[in-house]
């Protein structure tokens, strides 16, 4: 099994500790292209007109200065480097240990700056989007996609692939389709179903805690469905030839997200 999460565009410093270890990090033929990407980002971070080129605003603009000297900043696990509805809602640290194992051997952030990184890779906090467009390098959507098609696509096999990205990150790497379950949310309004837009985050991330949590986790698209109807309403639309399986979880009208 292989779950995808997208990163959160927010990010948790470490308070301390060691700098990351870039041979320590899962996908090692991603090396040289994850070095040429934090090379661009470290000069582009360090113009005059960084906040522009990145998309941020000036509340950022310690962010922005991290990103100069990232391979100097304390290192944290992804797991917690990464923060926002999503990963709340996964809520790593509530899982039990074997739980945890599970989600270090199964979850990859698709990530602008890293390609990919497994859930327990080492990484300092930085800021950038997967829409970026970097001197030198591109848009990096573009950039990403022909370097993790192989590696991915070589790690995904013949797994089941929970595709819980938002679009951004979706163009950076395309799975298998046959054996890949891209997870949508709607939600009931006047009877009629609304696709839920930010807060579809949290419901992935409820549904990526729920399989890391079963005893058994799910092998094919069908599974997953069955699992997921164990709490949601849901159905699955069967994949094409080029588009992954689509699964639809339907949340009733009272649902709320106040809380969240």
């Amino acid at each position: 099994m292989l779950i995808l999460l997208p990163p959160s565009e927010g990010k948790k410093p470490a308070a301390a500790g060691p700098a990351y270890d870039a041979d320590s990090l899962s996908f090692p033929e991603l090396a040289a292209d994850r070095a040429a990407v934090l090379q661009a980002l470290a000069a582009v971070s360090a113009e005059d007109d960084a906040l522009s080129v990145l998309g941020v605003g000036a509340s950022l603009a310690g962010e922005v200065t991290r990103n100069i000297a990232l391979h100097q900043e304390p290192a944290a696990p992804a797991h917690e480097v990464y923060t926002g509805v999503l990963f709340e809602a996964l809520g790593y640290r509530t899982l039990t240990p074997a739980q945890q194992r599970r989600a270090d051997a199964s979850v990859v952030v698709v990530s602008a700056l890293w390609g990919a990184v497994g859930f327990a890779d080492r990484i300092p906090a930085y800021r950038l989007s997967m829409s970026v467009k970097l001197p030198g390098i591109g848009k990096l959507a573009s950039w990403w996609k022909t370097r993790l098609n192989p590696v991915l696509g070589d790690r995904a096999g013949q797994e089941l692939v929970i595709d819980c990205r938002s679009s951004t990150y979706v163009a950076a790497f395309a799975p298998p389709p046959q054996n890949t379950v891209a997870v949508s949310v709607f939600q009931l309004r006047g009877g009629q179903r609304k696709v839920v837009s930010h807060f579809a985050k949290h419901t992935r991330g409820e549904v990526a805690r729920h399989v890391l949590a079963r005893r058994s986790p799910p092998g094919t698209p069908e599974a997953l469905l069955k699992a997921v109807q164990e709490r949601w309403d849901a159905e699955l639309v069967p994949a094409t030839a080029k588009k992954a399986h689509q699964l639809n979880i339907i949340l009733p009208e009272e649902h709320s997200f106040a809380a969240q």
